[in-house]
């Protein structure tokens, strides 16, 4: 009988000792959760965070006579702070510059000295006629021909073989139409039609760079009017200059 008792003994022994183990499993989980939420908390949404905070904070503010800034609170995302967190810094005005460049338009138009067909060089005739180019420190010079059987280039200033060559060349491009087989509209005569293909090809304008009172053209660069008609013509240019003033 004495036997039969140490069994249960035993048992109630173990029973007594598993209880609080349990309860300790128990406690340790319950902190570990509260633990997690609390991170949870802090890395999404600290501004919570910072409100469950203040019930424990305030006392001490009041204590302290500290009292905070709205702008102190916690941002929204760590990572992209508004900019209310971040102070404003204060640059001084740029100074004035005491002599602000002038920019200035100037428009007029001249006529080029009458000429049959060819090519010509005109830019000793543009510096004379645009007296205005020596007030421009830096800025640009439009140059447009108001005629659609002529037009204006920029190629080779030295030799004339050049300007010959190139009005052979266009007349082989855009030839006269002797047979009447080429062209439909020859109202002013056989150089009418290829007057006005070959001034299509060329252009009736150039734009050249003014630097310091002169036109900034290249060593052998120069300004061609080019005339299409074999009869001789005055023709009109429109000068346009944009800058900055001496």
């Amino acid at each position: 009988m004495e036997g039969a008792k140490y069994p249960a003994a035993t048992s109630s022994s173990s029973g007594r000792t598993c209880m609080p183990l349990k309860h300790a499993i128990n406690a340790s989980l319950e902190g570990l959760v509260i633990i997690f939420l609390l991170i949870f908390i802090l890395a999404f949404f600290p501004s919570a965070f910072h409100i469950l905070l203040k019930p424990i904070t305030y006392p001490l503010e009041l204590l302290s006579g500290y009292t905070p800034s709205p702008h102190q609170l916690l941002p929204i995302c760590g990572c992209c702070p508004p900019a209310s967190c971040h102070p404003q810094q204060q640059h001084p005005p740029p100074t004035p510059n005491p002599n602000p460049p002038t920019m200035s338009w100037t428009q007029k138009t001249f006529t080029l000295p009458p000429k049959s067909r060819g090519s010509y060089l005109i830019t000793p005739e543009i510096t004379k006629a645009l007296p205005e180019l020596k007030t421009y420190k830096t800025g640009l010079l439009h140059l447009f021909i108001q005629h659609t059987s002529c037009a204006l280039s920029l190629n080779e200033n030295y030799d004339e073989d050049v300007r010959d060559d190139m009005s052979d060349a266009l007349d082989r491009i855009a030839p006269e139409d002797k047979k009447g087989e080429l062209y439909r509209h020859s109202a002013e005569g056989l150089d009418d039609m290829p007057a006005h293909i070959k001034s299509a090809l060329v252009g009736a304008s150039v734009t050249v760079p003014i630097t310091e009172g002169r036109m900034n053209l290249g060593t052998w660069q120069g300004v061609w009017y080019l005339e299409f008609r074999s009869s001789k013509h005055a023709r009109r240019v429109v000068a346009t200059m944009q800058g900055e003033k001496m």
